[in-house]
């Protein structure tokens, strides 16, 4: 075979593939980033109900993007292995899956020293009181109201550097703990934190690592988190608009100083903030 003929046919897919990118809607060619901590956005087709989506047991969000069509939008932990997943779609066509590929992805290291040694190993009571915490924010994980979200791509809820990307692995005095599971803002103590997209107020704490804390459910398993505030400006039950303010920055909890700390989590997985902040 020439290598003409070689190069023909590897332009030839570049053309299809290409032309397959710009046929998907805007949130699919966005979000699209199928990786540990990452989004998948799936086709479902065009029909004139929403099907019904899981994946490892939890419900999906599906939504229509803007060339018409349904999609899932399947958030990826962390801890996920590359390779082959797949969702299971109910709907009008019937039972089906559809497999999509896991790609790997590197994340950093993050060493940090603290003062505070209790924020790094914690004695019996400290560990107690950080078990019922957990617990408490993993129920408000869960949650999925079929209603919403409002909109899926969003504005930062503060404007300012990023300190601390998703995804690092992180050393506290040397000791590694859980990779970071949200984006870092390094911003004045008493920046106003905007709501990304309306939603309900589903959790509000003062907890041990987070500080003080809101967390924001905007629907179908989409929910997000704001840590480390100053001061919170918004009550547990209370609907929020794209916009409002829920609260102030601050350093509360393990903090070496004032910043935000922002989860986005998707059925259940805690996946990469930026992704949503084209």
């Amino acid at each position: 075979m020439s290598v003409s003929f070689l190069k023909m046919g590897l332009t030839l897919m570049l053309v299809a593939f290409a032309a397959t990118a710009q046929s998907a809607g805007y949130i699919a060619r966005t979000l699209h980033e199928p990786v540990p901590g990452g989004v998948a956005v799936l086709p479902l087709g065009d029909g004139g109900q929403a099907p019904t989506v899981h994946y490892q047991g939890s419900p999906v969000m599906v939504v229509r993007d803007s060339d018409g069509g349904w999609i899932a939008i399947v958030g990826i932990d962390l801890k996920t292995r590359p390779g082959r997943h797949e969702i299971q779609v109910a709907g009008a066509q019937g039972p089906r899956h559809i497999e999509f590929e896991v790609r790997h992805k590197e994340y950093a290291s993050q060493h940090i020293k603290l003062k505070n040694r209790a924020h790094v190993t914690l004695d019996p009571e400290q560990l107690k009181r950080y078990e019922r915490e957990y617990a408490e924010q993993m129920e408000a994980y869960a949650r999925f109201r079929p209603v919403g979200p409002s909109n899926v791509l969003l504005q930062a809820p503060v404007r300012g550097r990023q300190s601390s990307p998703f995804g690092l692995r992180r050393f506290f005095n040397g000791e590694e703990r859980n990779p970071h599971s949200g984006l870092d803002f390094a911003v004045a103590k008493g920046t106003p934190i905007q709501v990304p997209a309306n939603g309900v107020v589903t959790l509000v704490g003062d907890y041990f690592f987070n500080g003080r804390t809101v967390f924001v459910d905007h629907g179908q398993g989409f929910i997000t988190m704001y840590c480390h505030l100053d001061a919170v400006l918004v009550e547990r039950g209370q609907e929020v608009k794209r916009g409002d303010v829920l609260g102030r920055v601050g350093a509360t909890g393990r903090a070496t100083g004032p910043h935000l700390h922002w989860n986005v989590s998707l059925n259940g997985n805690r996946v990469d903030p930026a992704l949503f902040i084209p």
